[in-house]
C-alpha cells in the first residue's frame, strides 16, 4: 500500500485549523451578485494565497464587458503549480460569487461563525469552501517527497451566478488555460458527472395603457400575460413526460421567476415583462428547446389582438454530459472517497447548471466534487444560515489530495 496517502491525510489534519481560518477569511468578504462587485474578494484571496507562497495571476475582465453583463467588477485568479513537463495538468475550479444573503439568518451571513462543527456564512458551502478544499489539497500534495508529473492549476472565478461566460468562459476564450482534466466545486457524497442545461428568456408584451374607466381604449398587456402564463405552466405537463436516464435528474421544467408590469391600479397595463427559466435534461438539444419555447410563446401571444411581442435570450447554458476521458478522474474520486468516508461514493447528475459545461464544451474531461453534504438543501445554499460541516471539509480535502496524487504520481 502506498504510504503517501497516509502522509497526505496527516498533513491535512495538522493544518486543518489554518484551512478553516482561510475559509472564514473568504466568507467575511462579501461577493453578493448582484451587484457583482467581486474584484475586492479576488484581491483578498490573492493576498491570502501569497501568504502561503502562491502567486495568483490576476486576470481582470475589462470594465466595459463587466458592466454590459450587468456586474460591477470581476477579476479571475489562476494559480499554476507545475511539477514536470510530462504528465497531465489538472485544474480545480471554484466560484466566489454568490446570491445576496436575504433574510432569516441566525448567524451573520459574513461571519464565518462556527457552531457545533458547522461553519456559517453565505458561500460557506457553495463554493468558497472549495477555495479551501482545493488550495489545501494542493499544499498537501506539495508536502510529499517523491517527484510528481504534470501539474495543478487553481481557477478561482467570479461569474457562476450569471452563467460563467466572464469566469471560466473568459479564461478559456482568452487562451489562458487548457488543462487536461477539470475538477469543479461540489459536495462530498457523490461525484457529479452530468448536469442540466438552462435557457432563460425575457418576454415583453406591449399593449396600450389607458384609464381604467375607459378600458376599451387600451390593450391590456396583463391579460395577455395571463394567457401566456397559463400556456407556459400547462407546458410543464408535457415536460414531465420527458424522463432523463441520468440518476439524480428527473425531467425538464419551466419556471417563471419574475414578472413586472403596469403603472398604477387605475391604469390598464400597457406593458408586462416576464422572465422565465427552462431547465433542460442532458438528453435534450438546446437549440430545439429554445425553438419549442419561442414557438409556444409566439403562438399564444398571436391569439391576443393588439399585443406586440419581444423575446430576448438572457442565457443559454448547455447541459454537461460525461466525456470518456473523465473516467480516471471519476474513478480516483470514487475510490478515495469510499476510503475516506467509509461508504460508496456514487456518480450522479444534478438538475443545477454549472460552469463545468464551459470546460467540457472544449473537450476537457471534468467531474464535480468538493466539500458539502448529500444535497444542496442540507447546506442551505442560497438560503439563510448556509453552512458547511467542518468534518466534510477536512475529508473532502483528503479525497481531492489523494486523487491528485494518484493521477500525478510516477507509476
Amino acid at each position: 500500500m502506498d504510504t503517501h496517502y497516509a502522509q497526505l491525510d496527516a498533513w491535512i489534519a495538522a493544518h486543518f485549523e489554518e484551512e478553516v481560518r482561510f475559509l472564514q477569511a473568504l466568507v467575511q468578504v462579501p461577493t453578493d451578485t448582484p451587484p457583482g462587485n467581486n474584484a475586492p474578494h479576488a484581491e483578498a484571496a490573492a493576498e491570502l494565497l501569497q501568504a502561503m507562497g502562491y502567486q495568483a495571476e490576476k486576470h481582470v475582465v475589462p470594465e466595459a464587458e463587466v458592466r454590459d453583463y450587468g456586474l460591477q467588477s470581476l477579476t479571475n485568479l489562476i494559480v499554476r503549480r507545475r511539477f514536470a513537463e510530462d504528465g497531465p495538468v489538472i485544474a480545480l475550479n471554484a466560484h466566489g460569487d454568490v446570491v445576496p444573503p436575504g433574510e432569516g439568518w441566525t448567524h451573520g451571513p459574513y461571519s464565518g461563525e462556527i457552531v457545533d462543527g458547522q461553519l456559517y456564512g453565505r458561500a460557506s458551502a457553495v463554493s468558497k469552501s472549495d477555495f479551501a478544499t482545493y488550495t489545501f489539497a494542493l499544499r498537501a500534495l506539495e508536502s510529499l517527497g517523491p517527484p510528481l508529473k504534470g501539474g495543478v492549476e487553481l481557477h478561482f472565478t467570479y461569474d457562476e451566478e450569471f452563467g460563467g461566460e466572464l469566469g471560466p468562459g473568459w479564461l478559456l476564450q482568452q487562451g489562458l488555460t487548457k488543462p487536461d482534466y477539470l475538477l469543479a466545486a461540489g459536495f462530498s457524497y457523490q461525484v457529479v458527472t452530468a448536469h442540466n442545461g438552462c435557457l432563460q428568456l425575457e418576454v415583453t408584451l406591449h399593449g396600450l395603457a389607458s384609464h381604467a374607466a375607459y378600458p376599451h381604449t387600451g390593450v391590456d398587456a396583463l391579460q395577455a400575460a395571463n394567457q401566456l402564463l397559463s400556456a407556459l405552466y400547462a407546458h410543464n405537463a408535457l415536460l414531465k413526460t420527458r424522463l432523463s436516464q441520468v440518476p439524480g435528474i428527473s425531467h425538464p421544467y419551466l419556471n417563471v421567476g419574475r414578472i413586472e408590469g403596469g403603472s398604477n391600479t387605475n391604469v390598464v397595463p400597457g406593458k408586462v415583462v416576464i422572465k422565465l427559466d427552462r431547465r433542460m435534461i442532458p438528453e435534450e438539444d438546446p437549440a430545439a428547446v429554445e425553438a419549442e419555447v419561442r414557438a409556444l410563446i409566439e403562438s399564444t401571444v398571436a391569439a391576443c389582438p393588439g399585443i406586440r411581442l419581444e423575446i430576448r435570450r438572457l442565457l443559454l447554458a448547455h447541459p454537461m454530459t460525461p466525456l470518456p476521458g473523465a473516467a480516471p478522474l471519476v474513478a480516483a474520486l470514487q475510490q478515495h472517497g469510499e476510503t475516506v468516508f467509509g461508504e460508496p461514493i456514487p456518480t450522479s447528475g444534478t438538475p443545477l447548471y454549472t460552469d463545468v459545461r464551459l470546460y467540457t464544451a472544449r473537450g476537457i474531461p471534468a467531474a464535480i466534487y468538493g466539500a458539502g453534504p448529500r444535497t444542496v438543501l442540507e447546506s442551505n445554499a442560497k438560503r439563510a444560515d448556509e453552512h458547511v460541516a467542518l468534518a466534510d471539509l477536512q475529508r473532502a480535502t483528503q479525497v481531492v489530495a489523494r486523487t491528485l496524487y494518484e493521477l500525478l504520481k510516477h507509476s
